[in-house]
């Protein structure tokens, strides 16, 4: 068909398809911007008593708190009626997944879930220690999914007394934590609670990521003396192990707990919480093994504690931002 067209015509088209490529690209780049993705970042404050806060950021560096930093959502499960360490995930089903912490001293988990992380579901206890009784706590529980069994897997750090007895130097007090594990694909039924890390440690807050076929735990070795209290990274095949030793701490001179990551382009960004100090920091990597503190270009709401972030659309942002968090 090209050689029944004109020489002429065929040049005066090229011209006319050419010309039209800016307003293309200036199309594209607008309808992008108005869809694009903003971290969030989940939280609590004090002793956790409020409930919910958030934070959002577009860089992932500057941080700034959503509804002048009052809560969204307030704890009403368990005898102490706390809501700490929440992460929260979007699920496989669209919605969002969360779960917390609801006591210092108990043997479950709160979870709810929430189709726009407003008007959430009712508050639920998930016992998922009942079946240990000599279960001491059950703390900052985290989800994730893994898309090659298609089940979600909550973890958490719980001491069972005389499970893993070591010296009272090495652990913190009464406290001798491994990270359990439970895995659900509804949050209705839920599979027997198993170990899922023993470093030789007392070991808390594990958080899990999925990096080009493995997975990543970040953790908090909880070793009082001689003293610890900073985080590492471990691997494995499976989300569910065996996962490595880890290795070497990758947060400086200072405690840090709580860690969430995300990655942005090839760059690993680990949030944690600087307790004793009451701030927030992070650290920065490219490979999961050179780390660098970048803790003072980093910015958060004071007052922030043990958080997650996650990513939600600009659409659902605005959404967010300009909706009002249900009594």
């Amino acid at each position: 068909m090209l050689n029944k067209i004109p020489k002429y015509s065929f040049q005066i088209l090229l011209l006319l398809l050419f010309a039209s490529f800016p307003y293309a690209c200036a199309f594209t780049q607008s309808s992008s911007s108005a869809n694009d993705s903003v971290f969030m970042f989940c939280y609590f404050k004090n002793n956790g008593e409020d409930g919910l806060h958030f934070a959002s950021s577009k860089d992932g560096y500057n941080w700034n708190a959503l509804f002048n930093d009052s809560w969204v959502l307030k704890p009403l499960v368990s005898k102490d009626k706390l809501m700490r360490d929440p992460c929260i995930i979007r699920g496989k089903d669209g919605r969002f997944h969360m779960v917390w912490t609801v006591s210092w001293n108990d043997k479950g988990i709160g979870y709810t879930s929430s189709a726009d992380l407003l008007h959430w579901s009712p508050q639920r206890f998930l016992p998922v220690m009942q079946n240990e009784p000599a279960t001491k706590n059950t703390w900052a529980p985290e989800i994730s999914y893994d898309d090659k069994k298609g089940f979600y897997i909550i973890y958490w750090a719980s001491t069972i007394t005389n499970r893993y007895p070591q010296k009272d130097t090495a652990a913190e007090g009464k406290y001798n934590h491994r990270i359990y594990y439970t895995t659900t694909k509804d949050f209705k039924n839920f599979s027997q609670t198993r170990l899922l890390y023993d470093p030789s440690f007392s070991v808390i807050d594990a958080t899990i990521q999925k990096d080009n076929g493995r997975y990543v735990m970040f953790l908090k070795n909880e070793t009082r003396h001689p003293v610890e209290k900073n985080l590492h990274v471990a691997f494995a095949k499976n989300i569910t192990g065996p996962y490595s030793q880890p290795g070497k701490s990758i947060t400086g001179d200072y405690w840090a707990e709580g860690p969430t990551a995300i990655k942005s382009g090839n760059e690993w960004i680990v949030y944690f919480d600087k307790y004793t100090l009451h701030q927030y920091g992070a650290v920065s990597s490219t490979d999961l093994v050179r780390w660098k503190d970048i803790s003072d270009e980093v910015h958060f709401p004071e007052g922030t504690r043990h958080g997650t972030v996650f990513k939600i659309s600009g659409e659902e942002f605005q959404k967010l931002k300009n909706g009002k968090a249900a009594e």
